[in-house]
């Protein structure tokens, strides 16, 4: 590859990077939230 192309790969890696690791903790905390929702897990049984 050329040097051209290896600085393109290298800032689209290090830009998407940080997009997949935000969306992955998005994605958990969205099905954690549906998750507590469904099971009511945030209601007191007594």
């Amino acid at each position: 590859m050329s040097v051209l192309e290896t600085v393109i790969w290298y800032t689209l890696g290090y830009m998407v990077m940080p997009l997949i690791f935000l969306g992955g903790y998005a994605a958990t905390a969205f099905i954690a939230c549906l998750l507590i929702d469904w099971l009511k897990l945030d209601q007191k049984t007594s």
